[in-house]
């Protein structure tokens, strides 16, 4: 494959499972599959287009997608997650949470995060939609 025929903003098979939060492994059965193009570069490499991925993200976010992928999700981008820390004010309160490669932190308010009893080690979920995080007791 010649520099002119090579894919626009390309990604190594890891760098794409990175982006789509899966492993690398998962990423080549895609490709093995038919479900992801990927050409080889002049190493050898297997790379996936950018323009390919980002339809293949958008795709792969759909809600019954996700589902069939045995993975919860929901088009306000639910992350699943734990309780690292709670810091509580007067009136609102800070919550992190770690969502797998993620740290998520919400400000709520006090009475919310003490009612839903959000301590370091609870199971929580960020439900993100536009630019507002709430958060769920899991």
């Amino acid at each position: 494959m010649g520099q002119a025929d090579r894919p626009v903003n390309p990604y190594r098979i890891g760098e794409a499972a990175a982006m789509l939060g899966v492993s690398a492994d998962t990423v080549r059965r895609w490709v093995d599959a038919g479900r992801l193009v990927a050409e080889r570069d002049e190493h050898g490499h297997r790379i996936v287009a950018g323009a390919e991925l980002a339809a293949f993200a958008r795709e792969l976010a759909k809600p019954e997608n996700a589902e069939a992928e045995g993975r919860p999700s929901s088009a306000r981008n639910r992350f699943p997650g734990i309780v690292t820390n709670v810091v509580l004010g007067d009136v609102a309160a800070q919550v992190e949470i770690q969502a797998g490669p993620f740290r998520v932190v919400s400000l709520i308010s006090r009475e919310s995060a003490e009612e839903l009893n959000l301590v370091p080690g609870a199971a929580a979920t960020a439900v993100i939609k536009s630019t507002n995080v709430v958060v769920e007791r899991s």
